[in-house]
């Protein structure tokens, strides 16, 4: 049980972390990639609550979609990176955090295979 939490843990952190980035976003990119960075982010951390307190047999599920979400967001802050929204030294730190969230959640849904 303790993993679930910290993936939560971690994926509100990282959220926290980078609300205040996605504000200092180009007015061009504030309303459209920014928004959506913020929105995926969000619909994670939900699909994580929501696989916490789910029953056995719909983790499964919820946790598969959690990863498709993660991939998503890999692909926007990656467009962050090239649309010079963000520096090269924050889109490896943001990538490496994604990345721990996407192997905690393999983890996740390897235990309950």
């Amino acid at each position: 049980m303790a993993e679930k939490e910290t993936v939560v843990t971690h994926t509100y952190d990282l959220l926290k972390y980078m609300i205040p980035i996605l504000k200092k976003y180009p007015r061009t990119q504030k309303f459209v990639l920014a928004d959506r960075i913020q929105n995926s982010l969000t619909d994670i951390l939900e699909l994580l609550i929501e696989a916490y307190y789910t029953e056995r047999s719909e983790k499964k599920h919820i946790l598969k979609k959690t990863n498709i979400e993660l991939e998503k967001l890999r692909y926007l802050i990656r467009l962050s990176k090239d649309m010079y929204c963000i520096n090269i030294k924050r889109y490896e730190y943001i990538s490496s955090k994604i990345n721990n969230i996407g192997i905690q959640v393999g983890g996740w849904q390897k235990s309950i295979r």
